[in-house]
């Protein structure tokens, strides 16, 4: 189908208009995780449109989480408006380290309806309430969609009430 595909990394920058890009955040070559390699290697990158920002996190699992910490450690590049919460609210993820260096505003958890992971998880839940994060989830909001305008104003749409 003649896609064009583009492996990114680490320190990338991906430009899509005027004020409007993507940082890729992680995977790092030089660093591989080898402990659940495709989750903790999954693509971590951060939309950013003004002084607005969204952290999507894959399915990266707390060492992946601790990687990036200390990669980005000297940077103020973790914090974001919103953070996509990693492997549908999994246990193995959204370390309260890392919730306090991101410091969204909101926490998107897409997850379906009575799965059977048990996701999102209990713990993961109560450490995102106790940082203060209004939390969406797909499976009581539905399809959730931000938008945000030229005055980086921003509107939360949810499918489910």
């Amino acid at each position: 189908k003649k896609t064009k595909i583009h492996i990114v990394e680490t320190g990338q920058k991906i430009n899509i208009e005027k004020d409007l890009y993507f940082d890729i955040l992680w995977p790092n070559s030089e660093t591989i995780i080898n402990e659940n390699a495709i989750n903790n290697n999954s693509l971590v990158c951060k939309m950013v449109y003004k002084n607005f920002s969204c952290i999507f996190t894959g399915d990266i699992e707390k060492v992946a989480e601790e990687a990036i910490l200390q990669q980005y450690k000297n940077s103020n590049k973790l914090k974001a408006t919103i953070l996509k919460v990693a492997h549908h609210g999994s246990k193995s993820s959204s370390s309260e380290k890392f919730l306090n260096i991101v410091k969204p505003e909101i926490a998107l958890i897409g997850v379906g309806k009575n799965n059977t992971f048990g996701h999102p998880n209990e713990g993961v839940l109560k450490r995102i309430e106790k940082e203060g994060i209004k939390i969406y989830r797909t499976d009581l909001n539905g399809e959730i969609t931000i938008r945000v305008n030229k005055k980086e104003k921003m509107w939360i749409n949810k499918m489910l009430k």
